[in-house]
């Protein structure tokens, strides 16, 4: 399950990351006719970003009666045809359509995989890890495309870039042929009523016959949120988006998913990779020696998220958002200084690449993993897929515009496109302290305590789950939800 969730997050970062290094080569730029326009590079790399935006708000919708499983697989199917189409392409449109079909799978993909990895934890303190898991392999595979594309783009032929766009399609079908053997959550099947195939899965999970506490326990807790979630008075609708009155502010988490993922592309990492050749050219630096230290920065970028698995339980969720949101506007401060100097020397090129790396290290570690972790496990079970596509429609969407607009920008006014990146990171601190309480240790169900009213609070199906889970008397993230 691990495994198979993995190389579909794998794909998502090789996919990110593969045009980056080949879309400057000339066997590529021979391919498509040598496109001119300032707006056409941009625009093949982004249609990606831009489809994959448009498929998350379906998600939103065909998400619950889909299921997480099947959403997955077809995920994989659309990359499947969309590397073959981009493999074979000779021109702008027909590249373009393979990069917005595989931009539709990676939309499933990245709505899907961190609730299902979720929802499939039976204890709170494997959900953090096993979603972190999944982040190393998607920033492994942004590393993986450039040191491919820096290999392979030593030749001088049609293979050095046909090859690396075709292999996205491997991690397609092993994913694939590994979720096709999978079931879906024991919270979707109850979610839709789907009581003994839940039944089934959670006993599995388990690894313990139904009638074992543990089990029942769990199953208990689960079908307690689902009937607080089918009460009236805490039906969602899509106006809480705006204004939410509901007990269980299904609304504010929804919002809370779509920004923080918003905020992390806005700090400027998507720019970074996906231009990664660009920016260091435009530093100064020769092409070979920008391909070489495109390929170690992400590299490095890729490093960050190891170290997230075994400290993400023990630091939280708000700390490392906080403090690591802090140590990267310094980071921003240093480079933006560096590149924007009139007279630049080898000492401050150096110092801008330097900076550049210990900044992609640092948002490897602090803002991948968490981030996609925070929005899935924070919304209702209900309406979790609705959670995982606001998220996903947040990061696709800003990963357009930085994209799109961040290439265009990179041309026309230079490193003074940074201080936008400079000020998301700033941005991100309060965001975090004010609007995202703290969630480690918690299941799925007692987050729902978290964010609402007392009046559900002091319910008889919260004091439920409070005896079974020893909610105890925890309130900091409480008062503070209440306080916004």
């Amino acid at each position: 399950m691990s495994l198979s969730c993995a190389l579909a997050f794998c794909m998502y970062g090789y996919d990110a990351g593969v045009l980056g290094g080949v879309q400057t080569t000339k066997p590529f730029l021979d391919a498509m006719g040598h496109p001119t326009g300032t707006y056409v590079i941009p625009m093949i790399a982004s249609s990606y970003t831009l489809a994959a935006a448009v498929c998350s708000l379906a998600v939103s919708i065909i998400g619950l009666p889909l299921g997480r499983r099947n959403c997955i697989l077809l995920g994989d199917a659309f990359v499947i045809v969309g590397a073959s189409l981009q493999a074979s392409a000779w021109s702008v449109p027909q590249i373009i359509v393979g990069r917005v079909l595989c931009g539709f799978g990676i939309g499933f993909i990245s709505c899907t995989v961190p609730t299902y990895m979720a929802e499939m934890s039976i204890e709170s303190k494997e959900r953090g890890p096993e979603v972190a898991v999944q982040c190393v392999f998607l920033i492994s595979g942004v590393a993986l495309a450039y040191w491919l594309d820096f290999g392979v783009t030593r030749m001088t032929n049609q293979v050095s870039w046909r090859f690396p766009i075709a292999f996205q399609a491997f991690f397609a079908v092993v994913s694939g042929l590994g979720m096709f053997f999978l079931p879906d959550t024991p919270r979707w099947y109850y979610a839709k009523g789907r009581n003994q195939e839940g039944d089934d899965v959670l006993s599995r999970l388990h690894d313990r016959p139904l009638d074992d506490p543990a089990v029942q326990e769990m199953k208990q807790e689960i079908m307690a949120t689902i009937k607080l979630e089918e009460e009236e008075e805490n039906k969602f609708n899509v106006l809480h988006l705006f204004w939410d009155t509901t007990d269980l502010r299904a609304g504010r988490r929804i919002r809370i998913s779509f920004l923080v993922l918003s905020i992390q592309q806005m700090m400027g990492i998507n720019l970074s990779v996906y231009y990664s050749t660009v920016v260091l050219a435009q530093i100064g630096l020769s092409a070979f020696l920008s391909q070489l230290l495109a390929a170690v920065m992400n590299t490095l970028f890729a490093a960050g998220t190891y170290f997230l698995p075994s400290t993400i339980e023990r630091f939280g969720r708000r700390k490392i958002m906080i403090y690591s949101a802090i140590a990267l506007t310094i980071c921003m401060i240093i480079f933006v200084a560096m590149i924007g100097l009139k007279n630049p020397t080898k000492g401050t090129q150096w110092t801008a690449v330097a900076i550049v790396c210990i900044y992609n290290f640092i948002f490897g570690y602090g803002w991948i993993g968490v981030p996609w972790l925070y929005g899935p496990e924070i919304a209702p079970l209900k309406l979790r897929h609705i959670g995982g596509a606001a998220g996903a429609f947040g990061e696709w969407l800003f990963s357009f515009i930085t994209v799109f607009a961040g290439g265009i920008a990179l041309e026309n006014v230079g490193w003074k496109i940074w201080l936008w990146m400079l000020l998301s990171c700033a941005a991100a601190v309060p965001f975090v302290y004010f609007l995202c309480p703290e969630t480690t240790g918690k299941s799925l169900e007692e987050i729902d305590l978290i964010f609402a009213k007392q009046s559900v609070k002091d319910s008889m199906l919260a004091d439920q789950m409070r005896r079974h889970h020893g909610f105890g008397d925890e309130k900091e993230g409480v008062t503070r939800m209440e306080q916004v």
